[in-house]
């Protein structure tokens, strides 16, 4: 089985720092999507619990179909929140995404490393790979 890494060297987060770990890992079949933030450019964007949710799913998504995979790929999402009021809205726009597919998934009140509202990782699977 080999392993390949997506995205490495290339990431930066807040303040333009480089990143020391891989977008994603694709081992046995299996992709591990890191943690996304909602963030462009290495900074988070403004905006409410909907507007973060749904970047930070973008971005997850947008590393997993780089790698060739698609939302039925997806067999499991973590999701953080700083803030468990936001779980009615994030599962809206949870649902945008998921809706035909819905994967596995757990979802807890975190404290971030980056000031913003929602983290989210996800996890993929093709046998053909």
């Amino acid at each position: 089985m080999s392993i390949k890494r997506y995205g490495v060297g290339g990431s930066t987060g807040t303040g333009g720092q480089k990143l020391p770990f891989a977008k994603a890992v694709e081992a046995g079949g299996w992709l591990y999507v890191s943690g996304q933030t909602p963030m462009k450019d290495g900074e988070v964007v403004e905006g409410g619990i909907i507007e973060q949710s749904r970047l930070a799913i973008q971005n997850c998504v947008d590393i997993m179909q780089d790698a060739g995979y698609t939302l039925a790929d997806v067999v499991h999402v973590k999701v953080f929140l700083t803030d468990a009021r936001y779980f009615q809205s994030f599962n809206k726009v949870f649902a945008e995404f998921f809706s035909e597919h819905p994967p596995a998934r757990v979802c807890c009140v975190a404290d971030l490393v980056v000031d913003c509202k929602v983290e989210v990782d996800l996890t993929c699977y093709r046998a053909d790979r």
